[in-house]
């Protein structure tokens, strides 16, 4: 396989990867990890196969370029299915290589057998068997709109030879409307109070720079979604809040009397039902179903592209800027919840007053993960890494580790609970191993806390949440990372200082109260 694997090393490079990411078995990945190093190509060795699949969904976030990552076959490739439906659902440019056995074999052995193509193909774009044409369909399509993983199994004796077995069927193509410029143009022409919404869909820079600006200059509102963080930055005069589909959004939304969906994709939505009566439209680079969000007209192409026509069709706004500030006050005090000890909220806005500035920031899934989306100031697209769309716990630490390895010159913040980090600890020796530049904060409660409010809600007693005990800073000092304790504020401050003044991997251990962890629900999604 040695000529193929070259091509791969090959077309990875010329597509902008700057390192794979994997748990390497004893097949064909053995040719693809020595064909890199010949390269140049950076192999980074993950302690868990879903590690590696979400260290390369960060790396293709950070770069916009896709990720890549490779796995043995059987319950290496089992083990990759997490981190890949992560990518899939949040249009994630990833390619994923596994092993498989010889073709020769003809499936006739049975030991560590799954049909891998089978298992990946609803959570990939695309899964085939590697040749020379099927490698060039899979660079083709992880890049097409949307985004998204592609999965190639790689034996032994591939074949170097195209056979024209592996072309991908070709993308759905849209239904626009017949100009979509004149029909982009009525839809807004009469709006007075018009709301943008940002997605994922639009955090390429020339997108971002086009809403700020048509933000700024035609004094309207622009709220994010988590992946859309930093597409409009937080000190923004026409920056609302976070859009989630939830109750605190709710007061802003109804006073507009059009959404503009930039990029907005439902994936990134709360499954709830959509509560408003205004028309909403949507503009991206792919279309997108109309069942949750009913989307009246969809335009199908560039996000600023399309903003240039937004701009010159809006009459004069009639929004008060400094209306759109008080609101964004008031959404900030409604989770501004005290309690006796360290809150989460109060975690999050130390290490951001510290660390926003110069720090990129991850974000696991998990009752911190809706003051962290809020509370934490992002300046520009993809600098906050979340997973949005399948929502995973034990997502921080990995993406964090693949946007180190993409941008070794910018820090990483890796907010997590302790249920997710359990889920993702030994990860925690890849950074010390690659000598990575990432504090992990642990938000240490002892519980699964988003689940124990979920309890309540339906009166049932705690049962199945508590954690228990974890010593999280000898655990880390086990990993060779920098331990650090706070137990309260001052604590906190010192604790982040050091940590910041460190050239490898940190761990702060805040051990929180997660006493206002229901109010702080209930006042943000109701």
């Amino acid at each position: 396989m040695s000529a193929l694997s070259d091509s791969i090393v090959a077309r990875l490079q010329d597509a902008g990867v700057g390192a794979v990411f994997g748990v390497p078995g004893g097949g064909g990945n053995l040719d693809l990890i020595e064909s890199a190093g010949r390269a140049g190509l950076r192999f980074v060795l993950t302690s868990t196969e879903t590690g590696a699949a979400l260290a390369a969904l960060g790396q293709a976030e950070v770069t916009g370029r896709p990720g890549a990552c490779l796995a043995t076959l059987g319950p290496g490739a089992a083990s990759l299915v997490n981190g890949v439906a992560c990518a899939y659902l949040d249009r994630a440019a990833v390619l994923v290589f596994t092993d498989r056995h010889p073709l020769a074999a003809r499936d006739r052995y049975t030991h560590q057998h799954l049909d891998q193509r089978a298992l990946f193909l609803p959570i990939t774009k695309w899964s085939g068997t590697l040749s020379a044409d099927a490698l060039e369909t899979a660079m083709r399509v992880v890049l097409d709109a949307p985004p998204g993983p592609v999965h190639i199994e790689c034996p032994d004796d591939a074949d170097p030879v195209p056979t024209g077995d592996h072309a991908a069927p070709p993308a759905a193509t849209p239904t626009p409307a017949p100009d979509w410029r004149a029909a982009l143009h009525a839809a807004v022409s009469t709006a007075r109070k018009p709301l943008v919404i940002a997605g994922l869909g639009a955090r390429r820079t020339e997108d971002a720079a086009a809403i700020r600006a048509l933000c700024a200059t035609r004094g309207i509102p622009a709220m994010v979604t988590y992946k859309a963080k930093g597409v409009v930055p937080d000190d923004h005069p026409g920056f609302a809040g976070v859009f989630t589909n939830a109750s605190i959004e709710r007061p802003l939304v109804e006073a507009s009397d059009l959404i503009i969906g930039l990029g907005l994709d439902p994936v990134e939505l709360l499954p709830r039902p959509w509560p408003y009566r205004q028309p909403v439209i949507y503009v991206g680079s792919w279309p997108v179903a109309t069942g949750h969000v009913p989307f009246g007209l969809q335009c199908i192409t560039a996000v600023g592209e399309a903003v240039g026509t937004i701009d010159r069709a809006l009459p004069a706004s009639a929004w008060n800027v400094d209306d759109i500030g008080r609101d964004r006050a008031r959404q900030r005090h409604l989770i501004d919840i005290p309690a006796d000890g360290l809150t989460a909220q109060r975690v999050v806005e130390i290490a951001a007053a510290r660390l926003a500035a110069t720090h990129r920031v991850t974000v696991d899934a998990g009752a911190h993960m809706v003051p962290a989306t809020m509370i934490w100031p992002v300046a520009e697209p993809n600098g906050m890494l979340i997973s949005n769309g399948l929502s995973t716990m034990g997502f921080a630490l990995p993406a964090a580790i693949g946007a180190a390895v993409a941008d070794p010159d910018r820090p990483v913040v890796a907010l997590t609970g302790d249920g997710g980090l359990l889920m993702c600890a030994a990860e925690l020796l890849t950074a010390s191993r690659e000598q990575l530049p990432i504090i992990t904060i642990v938000l240490n409660d002892a519980s699964l806390s988003l689940i124990e409010i979920k309890q309540q809600q339906k009166r049932y007693p705690a049962a199945g949440v508590a954690l228990g005990p974890v010593d999280w800073t000898s655990l880390s000092r086990g990993f060779g990372v920098a331990p650090f304790l706070a137990r309260d504020e001052p604590e906190l401050v010192g604790a982040i200082e050091q940590a910041a003044g460190r050239r490898g991997p940190s761990l702060i251990e805040a051990r929180i109260d997660r006493s206002s962890y229901a109010r702080t629900f209930q006042a943000v999604r109701g």
